[in-house]
């Protein structure tokens, strides 16, 4: 498992070619545990890896936290927003993998 850090790059696992490699993911900003940290990041990838249309990562991505760590959670994806949310202490992350942003927190 990578160290996660703020604004760092974190290696991503090798996807099914061996050529090719997850972009890296850096978070921008978080309020959530390491482990939940690297939860969310394995979840995005594999949800990049299943759709290419963004509402569709984002509704496969919301599906899966309200499945493993209950409801309600809130997702965003793309390449170009802005926001001002307001989160569940320690159920908040944003991050990019490649030219994807992720924005995902709890309410």
């Amino acid at each position: 498992m990578a160290d996660i850090k703020h604004d760092s790059p974190v290696s991503g696992e090798a996807s099914s070619s061996p050529s090719q490699q997850t972009p890296k993911a850096v978070i921008k900003n978080v309020d959530m545990s390491e482990e939940m940290q690297q939860e969310s990041m394995d979840i995005a990838n594999a949800a990049i890896e299943k759709f290419s249309v963004e509402k569709d990562i984002a509704s496969s991505i919301k599906k899966e936290f309200d499945r493993k760590y209950g409801p309600t959670w809130h997702v965003v994806v793309g390449k170009n927003f802005g926001s001002y949310v307001t989160h569940e202490t320690k159920h908040f992350i944003y991050f990019y993998i490649g030219p994807l942003a992720f924005l995902i927190w709890r309410s």
